[in-house]
């Protein structure tokens, strides 16, 4: 099972170092979906490495399987709500919202803002890739992360 969790962590490792690269090297300012998929994506991390550096038993492995399994379900809702906005832009204003306003004012973004201020628009399409947006491979990769966490959180031998 460290494998699986070790999986996980250099997953959430090279999604969060991506979407650095996208903001820091190519312009794109995260919207607050953004930062909220981030905030999920981090805490599979650290959960992640928790776990890898604690190798639990079944008991402890299904506690973190379900602690990620969780934070992607969450961050699996996130993406998708973020993939439709961006089809249907009209149905939903996200550029200075009470939404932004309250992430922008956690501690977490006068911390390191950088990787958790909010500061772009939601419906904004500014990359592609196999004619797939950000939140759609952002969607992606939390069912399969989620599918993995959850696998942990079933799987009986180790």
């Amino acid at each position: 099972m460290r494998i699986l969790f070790l999986f996980i962590l250099l997953g959430c490792i090279g999604l969060i170092s991506y979407a650095q690269y996208l903001q820091h090297v190519e312009g794109l300012l995260p919207c607050p979906l953004c930062v909220a998929q981030r905030v999920a994506y981090w805490s599979m991390g650290i959960i992640a490495l928790l776990a890898f550096l604690h190798n639990p038993e079944v008991i402890g492995r299904r506690f973190y399987g379900f602690l990620m399994s969780i934070f992607a379900l969450t961050g699996a809702v996130i993406a998708a709500r973020h993939a439709w906005l961006i089809r249907y832009p009209e149905s939903f204003e996200c550029g200075i919202s009470p939404e932004e306003a309250f992430l922008n004012s956690l501690p977490i973004a006068s911390w390191w803002p950088g990787m958790f201020e909010a500061n772009g628009d939601c419906a904004d399409i500014d990359w592609k890739f196999l004619s797939l947006t950000i939140p759609d491979w952002s969607l992606i990769a939390f069912v399969t992360l989620g599918i993995t966490a959850i696998y942990i959180l079933w799987a009986r031998k180790s």
